[in-house]
């Protein structure tokens, strides 16, 4: 059976008079996983979704295992539920830490041996959170620590150390090159799980590819969760302040697993599940990209009957989602840095798969 579905995101940014006049994204085709799953036992799956999801692959197996035990009716014990978060959490840095390297550090010549280096601590985060041993994953926290302070990564107010190689990436955003119109900006929590599950079990196929709550398309993600826990207003949500949210979130993260791991002082729904009816379970996973879905059902004899999950990607990357909502109507001042400004808020929404910009101009737009 082939695997083949197309695995990127295209958008297209129609321009006219130094504005945005429309946003268009095609979005990616996701694999048939229904198709695939059905009538095989639940546990030969595990392995499977490492390879089919290379990004947050960790998130993908909680949510699924989560799922499972749900339909089972299963207890998961505390020190289980703990090990999770932590997988979950280490998994998210390392994640997050990866989207500060491929979208604001590729270029940095000059910090090649740094980023190097902080690459190679984080990937072997997921490895050591596996083992499920706290002092190993304490002393590789402690390891890293002075990797990434010579990123700039120091506090978790997302203020990049002065003269850091972040630091000169933050200040070399344009913030008035591109001009967005204020916009009102909703998020997607662990208030929204409900919902959305009943959503995905109704209508699978749509929601999948298209997800609304009621015709509210909500951000999830990093800026999500840091807007939601300070309050912030529409007009911070530029490339500059996204960076600084991801820079906040590093560093808490580094400080949570350093410290305790302890899943009663995580942040609040990093893991959930719901057992809906007997042999009907579901899972939310807050991954680094944001809320990860998934839905379960098991037949008589134990074996999938059907299995549903929603990315955080699709919210993000919607037709009429944030990204869209967040680049309509701006303006662009100047030509070739607008456009940079406009990649780069593209690229501060970090899909789980690639991404194609085009820009069209005037008569072709």
């Amino acid at each position: 059976m082939s695997l083949a579905f197309r695995n990127e995101i295209d958008v297209t940014v129609s321009l006219a008079g130094g504005a945005i006049a429309a946003v268009e994204i095609q979005p990616r085709a996701r694999p048939p996983l229904a198709r695939l799953f059905a009538g095989k036992p639940a546990a030969s799956l595990l392995d499977v979704l490492p390879r089919l999801f290379s990004l947050c692959a960790a998130a993908h197996q909680v949510a699924f295992l989560s799922s499972v035990e749900a339909a089972r009716g299963e207890h998961v014990s505390l020190a289980t539920r703990r090990h999770r978060v932590t997988l979950v959490v280490a998994e998210r840095l390392t994640e997050l830490l990866r989207g500060l390297f491929v979208w604001h550090l590729a270029l940095d010549t000059a910090s090649a041996a740094a980023i190097r280096a902080g690459m190679r601590a984080a990937s072997v985060l997921v490895g050591i959170a596996e083992s499920g041993c706290g002092q190993a994953l304490g002393e590789a926290m402690a390891r890293m620590r002075p990797e990434l302070a010579a990123l700039g990564i120091a506090n978790e107010d997302g203020v990049p150390r002065p003269g850091s190689p972040l630091a000169l990436r933050m200040a070399a955003f344009d913030e008035d090159v591109l001009q967005p119109n204020p916009v009102e900006h909703s998020f997607l929590s662990v208030a929204d799980d409900h919902k959305v599950i009943e959503r995905l079990l109704a209508d699978n196929a749509g929601l999948s590819q298209a997800p609304d709550l009621d015709g509210r398309i909500p951000e999830t993600g990093v800026w999500a969760r840091w807007a939601m826990r300070d309050q912030l207003p529409p007009s911070r949500s530029r490339p500059a302040e996204r960076l600084k949210a991801r820079i906040a979130e590093v560093a808490r993260l580094c400080e949570w697993l350093q410290a305790s791991a302890s899943a009663d002082t995580a942040e609040d729904g990093i893991l959930e599940s719901y057992t809906l009816r007997p042999s009907l379970g579901a899972a939310a996973v807050e991954c680094a990209r944001g809320r990860l879905y998934h839905a379960v059902e098991l037949d008589r004899e134990g074996h999938i009957s059907r299995f549903e999950f929603l990315a955080p990607t699709e919210w993000n990357f919607h037709a009429r989602g944030p990204l869209v909502r967040s680049l309509q109507g701006a303006v662009l001042t100047a030509s070739r840095q607008g456009r940079d400004a406009v990649r780069a808020m593209v690229a501060s929404y970090d899909p789980c798969v690639g991404f194609r910009l085009n820009f069209r101009e005037g008569a072709d737009a």
